[in-house]
């Protein structure tokens, strides 16, 4: 790498210009980064401790279709491509983990499936995995809540008229917030998602120095916080707080369990959109006001991020600059370069190892053949 690949090539940026211009994902082992014109994922592998990295140019069909970048409508657009992002994302940073199992290894029924079926089928699943994925999403996040929150308010409350109504929704946004408290705090339990919750700390952290205008060292990183009030657990809170109001003004007279679900999906579009518009404001500004508003989002992060380690913090640093090459012009490029230099240097290293353990090999055959001929003679 070339000693200035830390700093932006454009020293006279203006700071303030670059919040809100990058967003991440953590992933395993690995972490995306989305920039304004690149997404760039950066991964360790699990073979031999490289980091692996790819890059793609960003496309929106915003970009096409100009209005969809109006406020409100940009929130639900920028939702439901993201949401695509982070399920592509997750596919192709464990492609590169370097996990490829051994031709050997693979039963009979993985070689028939993988010859006859191939990107199909892993198509198949995809779609099926996404799906099982939202009628969970919508039976944990809108049909219990919606369930138990009748429940309390009818039969335990006993509350009628306006003051139910009001109530209702109340409860019910309290039980969502439980939920995805409950849910969140579970997963901290699964060893991977420490790790994943480690790269989501890494992200933030690269990102904020970033903004800050900092030279991208692992020393400079650290300090920052990892709590972003940009992120994706801000922004799911919002929504869950922002429904509460949402179903007040929409909902007040509807009392029905599935109908109320039925109509808590169809102004998901409407929730989206304003949530959306609050965390980017809130990206952008930091008065008093945001920061009240935001704490709540803020707080949540304690459980879906952890302080990274440095080597962790360096996959972190690798994808934003490879997602930045207006800022860090060539840095891809040496990645890739220093990538393939070190795989065939191991190649190399390989080589003559595995002919001298060929040529011992024989020779060892050798004296074997000797000594049971001398023992014939």
């Amino acid at each position: 790498m070339s000693e200035n690949s830390n700093m932006p090539e454009k020293s006279g940026c203006d700071i303030s210009a670059r919040r809100g211009t990058v967003g991440g994902q953590a992933i395993i082992e690995g972490v995306m980064m989305r920039g304004k014109k690149h997404t760039a994922i950066a991964v360790r592998r699990m073979d031999n401790k490289k980091i692996a990295v790819s890059r793609k140019g960003n496309t929106s069909i915003s970009d096409k279709y100009k209005f969809l970048k109006w406020p409100l409508i940009r929130g639900v657009v920028n939702f439901i491509e993201s949401m695509k992002m982070s399920f592509t994302t997750i596919t192709e940073g464990t492609d590169m983990l370097g996990l490829d199992v051994a031709e050997e290894e693979q039963s009979k029924l993985d070689k028939w499936l993988e010859e006859h079926c191939g990107k199909w089928l892993m198509g198949v699943i995809s779609v099926i995995s996404l799906i099982l994925g939202v009628l969970l999403a919508g039976a944990l996040f809108i049909f219990l809540p919606t369930f138990l929150g009748d429940l309390i308010v009818d039969d335990l409350l006993n509350l009628r008229g306006a003051a139910e109504d009001i109530w209702r929704n109340v409860v019910e946004g309290i039980l969502k917030v439980i939920i995805f408290i409950v849910y969140i705090w579970l997963t901290a339990f699964i060893p991977d998602m420490k790790r994943v919750y480690m790269y989501h700390g890494a992200e933030h952290k690269s990102i904020f120095c970033y903004e800050a205008g900092e030279e991208l060292t692992v020393e400079n990183v650290k300090k920052h916080s990892r709590f972003h009030p940009r992120c994706g657990t801000s922004f799911m809170f919002s929504m869950i707080i922002l429904s509460i109001a949402v179903g007040i003004i929409f909902l007040w007279a509807v009392e029905t369990v599935w109908l109320r679900s039925l109509l808590k999906i169809a102004l998901l579009p409407l929730t989206v959109g304003i949530g959306y518009e609050f965390i980017r404001y809130a990206g952008r500004h930091d008065n008093k006001v945001i920061q009240l508003l935001s704490k709540p989002g803020l707080w949540m992060q304690n459980l879906t991020t952890r302080e990274p380690s440095d080597d962790i913090i360096e996959v972190g640093i690798t994808a934003l600059k490879c997602a930045l090459p207006d800022d860090f012009e060539g840095f891809y490029e040496e990645c890739l370069e220093k990538l393939k230099d070190e795989e065939e240097s191991t190649e190399s290293e390989n080589a003559p190892a595995a002919e001298t353990a060929c040529s011992d090999e024989q020779t060892c055959e050798s004296v074997q053949e000797s000594e049971v001929d001398s023992v014939d003679a």
